[in-house]
């Protein structure tokens, strides 16, 4: 398999006034294909809406700038969560893990029982698409405190797993500092190193994806990258990144390891395999400038 590494920019879906959708193409970036992955953001304006949806997959969502309120209904749980976030914010969004068929038309169709009238008002008052524009003083439900445990963590306040003075700093997305990275099954890491730093060559060392989005500022990882690019790295295939002058910053999501890949391979035992894959995890190392 050819390895394209070509960092790409979002496109466009759709959008107005109240805001755009953009998301990374796998004829773009065929890694996305390779790997299984999707990727896209959401870009709001002031009073900008993003209508409900529901997702067949799992997420892991990192709030780049600004702040809002979110309304999510955990299905297996049969509850809804409001809650507040901000810039740095990451989400662990689980899918129901129930693929569920229904009709749109016909005898068992989902609108049947519905007049005729009311189903035209309903699906034709909204001219909207995704996202749209609410008056000043809509209201949504106010957010919980009690909402956020579990559900939210704040990348830029959260203690450092990694840091390395005039090199870099490393916060980890795990079941440990946020519980439902479990029941989504990625994970996840915000990566900062400064003016000229280097973090040093690595891995995965198992069959996991590494999907990155560069917050801010620019660099090298074998090839260019600049702030709102995405690339994807694939297992086993080395990657180091050297920041430019004014620093680099990105955002990883890792896709669920099989540590029987790396058993097989080695034919060393699920406790050896354990032991080599701590060290890689260990082994992220920032290098300063001279």
């Amino acid at each position: 398999m050819d390895v394209d590494l070509t960092p790409k920019v979002s496109k466009s879906v759709y959008g107005g006034d109240g805001g755009s959708y953009f998301s990374w193409s796998p004829s773009d970036l065929p890694m996305l294909k390779e790997g299984n992955i999707g990727a896209s953001k959401i870009a709001l304006q002031k009073n900008g809406l993003a209508m409900p949806s529901y997702s067949d997959s799992a997420k892991v969502a990192y709030i780049l700038q600004g702040k809002g309120i979110v309304g999510i209904y955990l299905y297996e749980a049969e509850m809804e969560k409001v809650v507040s976030i901000k810039e740095g914010d990451a989400m662990a969004l689980p899918f129901a893990g129930e693929f569920t068929e229904f009709a749109l038309t016909g005898a068992n169709g989902l609108f049947t029982g519905f007049t005729t009238e009311f189903v035209k008002e309903l699906v034709g008052s909204q001219k909207g698409i995704g996202i749209i524009k609410v008056k000043d003083g809509f209201k949504m439900l106010e957010p919980k405190e009690e909402d956020l445990k579990g559900m939210v963590m704040n990348c830029l306040e959260a203690p450092l797993d990694i840091d390395i003075k005039n090199g870099g700093r490393v916060v980890l997305l795990n079941s440990k500092s946020l519980p439902l990275v479990k029941d989504v099954g990625l994970g996840a890491d915000l990566v900062r190193i400064d003016a000229g730093s280097m973090c040093s060559p690595g891995f995965s060392c198992d069959s996991a994806y590494q999907v990155t989005y560069i917050v801010r500022g620019s660099g090298r990882a074998q090839i260019v990258v600049k702030a709102g690019n995405l690339f994807i790295v694939p297992s086993f295939f080395t990657v180091s990144k050297i920041a430019d002058g004014e620093g680099m910053e990105w955002f990883s999501i890792i896709t669920p390891p099989n540590p029987e890949v790396l058993q097989a391979s080695f034919n060393v035992s699920p406790e050896a395999e354990q032991h080599f894959r701590s060290k890689r995890l260990n082994a992220e190392i920032f290098f300063s400038a001279p």
